[in-house]
């Protein structure tokens, strides 16, 4: 499935590229999620005539990562949870938990954008994780797991 990007995609490409895709990527989240529009002749021109326009907001979306990117980096948050006798936490921290841990420093983040490689943390201990505001921009954030005092 031939696909025109309207916003950068980690991998894939950055806004106006024509990029192949598997048709179920393409029909199930490309194109669902506004961030691709299919290449046929009609899209093609009006991608043409707008291909500036798009250019200049993925500068802008640059620029406004870079800035949170400064303020975010090295920033270092602290999460106090419940454990067991045993010492093994109840539950997990996930996304969920991460981003409203950084909306209490004022920071909003999507959840789509933290990155948990092997899945929810499960223990106690320092996590560093990655955010990504931008797919050329990239921050990490020290994630301080402790037990509650009981």
């Amino acid at each position: 499935m031939k696909l025109i990007l309207q916003e950068s995609i980690t991998g894939l490409g950055n806004p106006g590229d024509l990029v192949q895709v598997k048709s179920g990527y393409g029909r199930n989240y490309l194109l669902p999620s506004g961030k691709a529009i299919v290449a046929n002749e009609e899209n093609m021109k009006v991608y043409e005539a707008r291909q500036e326009e798009l250019k200049l907001q993925e500068e802008k979306r640059l620029e406004s990562s870079k800035a949170i990117y400064e303020k975010l980096n090295g920033l270092s948050i602290s999460q106090k949870v419940a454990i067991s006798e045993e010492g093994s936490m109840y539950g997990s921290i996930g996304t969920k938990e991460i981003s409203e841990l950084l909306e209490e420093d004022n920071f909003v983040i999507e959840r789509s954008s933290i990155r948990l490689p092997e899945g929810s943390l499960k223990s106690l201990g320092s996590f560093e994780i990655d955010i990504e505001l931008h797919p050329d921009v990239i921050a990490k954030i020290n994630l301080e797991i402790v037990p509650e005092e009981s």
